[in-house]
């Protein structure tokens, strides 16, 4: 009789997710579902207060602030990224080039954001440049907007979305671009018919990698926004903290977690059906 030694292998996995993912996200959830003690903390009380609270116009606001922030962070980083990663891919010097890309990771995360102030501050860089041009007399308010936010989101998201991407193209067969161009499509048609469906998997994977991380950051918004560019992150933050409101805090977590879930479960299944849809059309034209 043979040993089933899968199981044996995924042990520490399965006991890592449970330790540090599972019964924390338990936790969570059980502590939305409890009353705010009088002096912060949890009173062990069941309460849907933490839950209704999140029908508040000021909340809605800042939820669709959150969305629109994320999804046009998210459409700008793929933008970037599609690009960077295929120079990447044709590149002699691969290496050199995800080696930059690499660099990010090693240095801290609040010291990249505050290096953002240097540059777009009102004492910054880029207005230093253009008073010395003539461009500008005074200085202009690059910072503590949604824009801001959305331009350092967009450079921290980066590295994520084009490593997949890069691992996707560098596997595409280039010579099919060729053979479009040789049937009379141009450049640009041969990219965007032959390239991007055969990438798609790194796309949807650039996507995520953006857009879940963007939905709940909290540092960016906090340090570069403004008053409208609070995010969902921001309200945790403050409730768990400042106003030590516990279960609002975690009521707002679980529904950012469901949301999210529900978004990359549609997402998937819309992807997949265009995947199926495109291996149809392939087997019709063979």
């Amino acid at each position: 009789m043979k040993k089933n030694y899968g199981q044996i292998y995924t042990l520490p996995l399965t006991l890592w997710l449970t330790v540090f993912f599972t019964i924390p996200i338990l936790i969570i959830v059980a502590i939305s579902f409890f009353k705010k003690g009088l002096y912060g903390g949890v009173e062990f009380k069941l309460s849907l207060d933490a839950y209704k609270a999140l029908f508040n116009p000021l909340f809605l606001k800042t939820l669709t602030s959150t969305l629109f922030i994320s999804v046009i962070t998210t459409i700008f980083t793929i933008i970037f990224a599609i690009p960077s990663a295929y120079y990447i891919a044709r590149s002699k010097k691969k290496d050199f080039w995800i080696f930059l890309i690499i660099i990010p990771f090693w240095t801290n995360f609040l010291i990249r954001i505050y290096a953002w102030i240097a540059i777009l501050g009102n004492n910054g860089l880029v207005n230093n440049i253009l008073i010395k041009l003539g461009v500008i007399e005074n200085y202009v308010q690059f910072l503590y907007n949604q824009w801001s936010v959305i331009t350092v989101l967009t450079y921290v998201s980066l590295p994520f979305a084009i490593l997949p991407l890069y691992s996707t193209i560098e596997k595409f067969d280039f010579s099919l671009l060729e053979a479009a161009r040789d049937l009379g499509a141009s450049k640009p048609q041969s990219i965007y018919k032959v390239l991007l469906p055969n990438i798609k998997s790194g796309i949807t994977t650039a996507i995520l990698f953006t857009f879940i991380p963007t939905f709940g950051n909290y540092a960016v918004p906090q340090i570069i926004g403004g008053k409208d560019s609070v995010m969902v992150g921001t309200i945790i933050a403050r409730e768990l903290t400042v106003m030590r409101n516990w279960p609002l805090a975690s009521s707002i977590s679980v529904a950012l977690t469901i949301m999210t879930t529900i978004g990359v479960l549609l997402f998937s299944n819309f992807n997949k059906s265009k995947t199926e849809e495109l291996r149809e059309l392939k087997r019709g034209i063979k």
